[in-house]
């Protein structure tokens, strides 16, 4: 969902803080992994973290290490516990949701058969691909195997509320076409650049070699690749572009659109896709109008090519070893990976990406208790009492858009553990032994029951994440907070652990989520989810300074070499994060423990809270991975989500003595202080 403004941890997720037990208390923080060498007010990421750094070496098979990862870890273990369990058995009922679960992973963990059926999967559909005779029959293709989940890399959509109507849902349209991370990747002149240009190069002539193309016509088409590639990506937008809800919403009739961009061919397209529409949001219609020039102006063999490379990469992972490997050794040039995953770990993770629901009710069932979602629920409303009493405090708002926020806070719909009804997979047909036609047939679902939406109401009782992910994620169309069941678990949040852990660590992600209804971008929708100005023009121009102190306040910090945070890029996750942290210290005093004076295990409540709080974001990543997640994701890197937020909160100040003389330190005046 490409509105959803998630805490994301992409594929970092980790956690190394550990459960020790005292004589009277439990601690539910890690004290060994601290460097109390290093002062908190210089960098309270390494002092909470410092030693565990240190000390902790990246798994061959990670890109990072961190908090998230055991977790992440630890998770897959209980859904592989269920997956085994379910798989063991072929003797369930045909149809069944235990038949279906089980028999899905067990034909991803049958690599014999893979092995066996190597290339012919993936024969008919190359075969198509050459009996294509100009970009007409082209587009042909495309409509029908998108309809029939064969996938397609070249029209990009989703259905979902509209941003302006958002009670209803809408098709939207979207840039993709690209292989590298994002567009600057075809014109940067570095030499990691211009290397990883390279290896795409090769990349695709390796794949095109394993599909059974000779090596010389591989080259020449490889080599085809990157070139149209490079073209596309002149249309894109910037990841900092993508973040304007405003530039990127453009509604227009299906009529309007075949005039901008005619070789594709909407009207014909659609129809052949089974889609009935009379608008579109077409979101990066620049992406579009280049490629219906394109089109034309290509000859037809390189956009065989592309559709071939294209297609080999979306079906790589059910195939052979060969393609595999392939696959993981062009992905680790922007991850650092040194080596796959165990087959049980990608084959748990595909197992919950697909049949979502069917595994989600039973991982529930077993590893999320009542009490753990009654406590949520505690939390949850006191983050937002303390949120609502911070925006009646707001020195810098008007009373009129205060009224209005309260509004919209007040309108949050929240979503904590799983969905109230669950949906199913009657119409998917699952054999123990294709992977393959498994995945499409899950496909060939999703895609009927996404267009199927198109101009309905939009189900506000829809799920964008399954219950077992370990995430968070906040989505402005529909005003929604959400908090699968897989992250209410140590170190975010533990059903035994004190109050000021719970807050440190799920309170803070619970702000955050929340704080991302009033970030730059969750601003401009109201509380039924509609994109709409709701403040005053004199209360805007206040929010934009303020955001622009806390981009400059980012761009300033130093990643790696020369590397720089972008805090334009960044924006959104660092007022959650700024936020975030703010609205769950309030909540935490108003607890009994964030009132007293007790320390446990030789702390303070206040200093537990500000310790666990930075042992949830402990994390050591590869510098591949750095690189690439600077380029393109919305975050910012671990220590500047601690040390950035804390540098401009007072309380943090007060806990830990922070003068002038320290390094996070900043001026009263310069600390960002928003909501």
């Amino acid at each position: 969902m490409k509105r959803i403004a998630g805490i994301c941890f992409l594929l970092i997720l980790s956690l190394a803080a550990c459960k020790s037990k005292s004589d009277k208390n439990t601690v539910f923080f890690d004290r060994s992994g601290m460097d109390t060498s290093v002062h908190p007010g210089d960098n309270f990421f390494l002092y909470a973290n410092g030693t565990w750094i240190k000390n902790t070496k990246i798994p061959d098979d990670q890109s990072g290490w961190g908090s998230f990862n055991t977790l992440y870890d630890n998770n897959l273990k209980k859904l592989r516990t269920i997956l085994e369990e379910t798989s063991a058995k072929t003797d369930h009922p045909k149809g069944s949701a235990a038949q279906k679960v089980g028999d899905f992973y067990a034909s991803g963990m049958d690599t014999v058969t893979i092995e066996k059926r190597g290339v012919a999967p993936i024969k008919p559909m190359l075969a198509k691909i050459d009996a294509i005779t100009d970009y007409r029959s082209m587009m042909n293709l495309i409509a029908t195997s998108s309809a029939a989940g064969e996938g397609d890399e070249l029209i990009g959509y989703y259905v979902g509320p509209d941003e302006k109507n958002s009670a209803k849902n809408i098709l939207v349209l979207y840039q993709t076409g690209l292989s590298l991370p994002e567009k600057d990747y075809y014109t940067k002149g570095d030499s990691i650049t211009v290397n990883q240009r390279k290896k795409l190069v090769e990349h695709a002539a390796k794949y095109f070699v394993l599909s059974g193309i000779d090596a010389t016509t591989a080259a020449k088409s490889a080599a085809s690749i990157l070139a149209v590639e490079t073209a596309i990506a002149q249309s894109h937008l910037s990841p900092v572009e993508l973040r304007d809800p405003v530039k990127n919403y453009n509604k227009m009739s299906v009529a309007d659109l075949e005039k901008r961009a005619p070789n594709i061919g909407w009207t014909n397209l659609l129809g052949k896709m089974g889609i009935t529409t009379d608008s579109i949001n077409v979101s990066q219609p620049k992406y579009y109008e280049a490629l219906s020039a394109l089109l034309a102006s290509q000859p037809i063999q390189v956009w065989k090519d592309k559709l071939k490379f294209d297609y080999i990469s979306y079906k790589a992972g059910l195939l052979g070893k060969a393609f595999r490997d392939e696959r993981f050794a062009f992905n680790s040039l922007f991850s650092g990976t040194k080596v796959q995953p165990e087959r049980w770990k990608s084959m748990v993770s595909r197992t919950d990406n697909n049949l979502k629901d069917l595994l989600g009710q039973v991982y529930v069932e077993k590893y999320f208790p009542p009490e753990a979602k009654q406590r949520m629920d505690e939390l949850v409303n006191n983050l937002q009492i303390a949120f609502k009493a911070r925006i009646s405090k707001l020195d810098w708002m008007s009373d009129s858009t205060k009224q209005r926020a309260q509004e919209k806070l007040a309108a949050f719909l929240k979503k904590i553990g799983y969905p109230d009804k669950w949906k199913n997979y009657d119409d998917v047909t699952i054999a123990r032994n294709d992977l393959f036609g498994n995945v499409q047939n899950v496909a060939k679902h999703d895609y009927r029951e996404n267009i199927a939406k198109i101009g309905k109401l939009v189900d506000r009782t829809e799920w964008g994440m399954t219950a077992p992910t370990v995430n968070a994620y906040y989505n402005p169309t529909i005003n929604e907070i959400v908090f699968p069941a897989g992250i209410l678990q140590f170190p975010f949040f533990d059903l035994n652990a004190d109050d000021a852990i719970n807050y440190g660590g799920i309170g803070m992600v619970i702000g955050h989520e929340m704080t991302h209804g009033f970030d730059d971008q969750g601003r401009q929708y109201d509380a039924k989810g509609n994109m709409k100005d709701w403040w005053t023009k004199t209360d805007g121009e206040k929010f934009t300074a303020k955001a622009k102190g806390v981009i400059d306040q980012y761009n300033g910090f130093v990643v790696l070499d020369s590397l720089h945070v972008n805090g334009a890029l960044t924006l959104g996750e660092n007022l959650a994060d700024i936020g975030g942290l703010a609205i769950a210290w309030d909540a935490f005093k108003l607890t009994k423990q964030g009132q007293s004076k007790d320390k446990i295990d030789g702390l303070s409540p206040d200093e537990r809270f500000f310790l666990g709080f930075a042992q949830v974001w402990r994390l050591v990543n590869r510098p591949e991975i750095v690189r690439t997640y600077i380029s393109t994701d919305p975050h910012a890197p671990e220590e500047f989500r601690v040390n950035g937020p804390l540098s401009n909160f007072d309380p943090f100040y007060q806990t830990f003595q922070v003068t002038e003389k320290h390094k996070l330190w900043r001026k009263p005046e310069q600390r960002a202080k928003i909501w």
